[in-house]
């Protein structure tokens, strides 16, 4: 299980570009989790605390006024913007099917970033990608 959670972390964006040591030390700080259909795994404005990559099942994403803006798959994430700065959750997520992810917490990836601060200046570069995609201009 251990190098399957190592293979899924290093296909998320975020930790693409990590070395693989502090991938290896995130995948061990995670813990599998399993959600029945319909069960809300995060609401919107709730404090995120809690990161996710999906391992098994189907998700909706709805935006604040309940509408379903994505779906998510097996190898989708979401959490990562409270992840980064603890803030309230920017959507909500409903397990359409049974569901198996992997979940990381703030304090556990803290604690890693902490043992190899020159990972942050790699993820500073990801989240300045997010801003740059937010700003760019909607064509269409």
């Amino acid at each position: 299980m251990a190098e399957r959670r190592r293979d899924v972390l290093a296909q998320v964006p975020l930790f693409s570009e990590l070395g693989s040591r502090f991938v290896r030390r995130l995948a061990d700080r995670m813990e599998e989790q399993r959600y029945m259909e319909g069960a809300k795994i995060v609401r919107y404005g709730d404090v995120g605390e809690i990161f996710y990559v999906i391992l098994e099942g189907e998700a909706k994403v709805l935006n604040s006024s309940g509408r379903v803006v994505n779906r998510l798959l097996p190898g989708d994430f979401f959490g990562e913007i409270s992840l980064l700065d603890g803030g309230p959750r920017t959507a909500s997520v409903v397990a359409e099917t049974p569901m198996t992810m992997l979940a990381l917490s703030r304090k556990d990836f803290a604690a890693a970033l902490r043992d190899e601060p020159k990972v942050a200046v790699r993820l500073l570069r990801y989240a300045a990608l997010l801003l740059r995609r937010l700003e760019r201009p909607q064509t269409g």
